[in-house]
């Protein structure tokens, strides 16, 4: 059975841990080549070598526009091209966001800049690689707080998901015609360093808001995010989908 990536040349950002760095892993199970993009150069060389050959570390600020550039055009220069552009980056500022009224404009622009902003542009400079190379895909990671009011007190974040949701839906109307499909994806309640500060009591509480009963685990979100990466989703694009154990169907 031929591999669902095979022979593409993908951008992943946030791969030093967490999401991104199980949907590194498995893009390249599935025959990409993979630039493991982080801001933490130690954390994308870890993901890279376990990996192997077909990674390439890349790192960048997201919110820097002259990094991000760069870190793409590497990418770019290294294998003559690139065909999937992956953004699973972000931040939860858990203990510093807050809701409006009590929400310091500092926290609030770091987690648009981050969140939001730094999908804006990996986005623009990987669709500029794509409209080279006739075509490709872009996926970006989503969450039910930018589609539902699930997460009272986490505005900066719930705002910042929110645009990424409609960035994804727009950029799809976009580039349609250009033969470069854009979809998003919803994880859940995901074990990963960003849900680190869940309490065991907070823990319980969210399962009791899962059909499944239990939390996500990365790998079962890569393994989406790779699905809709590939030739296999041909005629879905402006599409989100969830992989959230039932969470947003209830």
């Amino acid at each position: 059975m031929t591999l669902l990536l095979e022979g593409r040349r993908a951008i992943v950002t946030g791969a030093g841990s967490g999401i991104g760095r199980e949907t590194a892993k498995v893009c390249a199970r599935e025959g990409a080549r993979v630039g493991v993009l982080d801001v933490d150069r130690t954390a994308a060389e870890r993901t890279a070598a376990e990996i192997g050959d077909a990674a390439l570390p890349l790192v960048a600020d997201l919110t820097d526009e002259t990094q991000v550039e760069a870190a793409v055009a590497q990418a770019a220069s290294a294998w003559g091209g690139v065909d999937c552009v992956i953004g699973c980056a972000g931040v939860q500022l858990a203990g510093q966001d807050d809701r409006a009224d009590r929400l310091s404009l500092d926290v609030w622009r770091r987690t648009l800049d981050i969140n939001l902003t730094g999908m804006f542009l990996v986005s623009k400079h990987g669709i500029r690689e794509l409209l080279r190379n006739g075509g490709g895909t872009v996926v970006l990671v989503c969450s039910p707080t930018g589609q539902f009011g699930c997460a009272p007190g986490y505005d900066a974040y719930s705002a910042s998901k929110a645009g990424v949701y409609g960035l994804v839906r727009v950029m799809a109307a976009d580039y349609g015609e250009e033969n470069i499909r854009v979809n998003g994806v919803v994880p859940g309640y995901t074990r990963t360093p960003m849900t680190e500060w869940v309490t065991p009591q907070e823990h319980d509480a969210l399962l009791e808001t899962i059909p499944l009963r239990r939390a996500g685990q990365p790998e079962e979100v890569a393994e989406v995010i790779a699905f809709l990466a590939s030739d296999r989703t041909p005629y879905t694009t402006g599409a989100v989908w969830s992989a959230d154990g039932g969470i947003t169907a209830i």
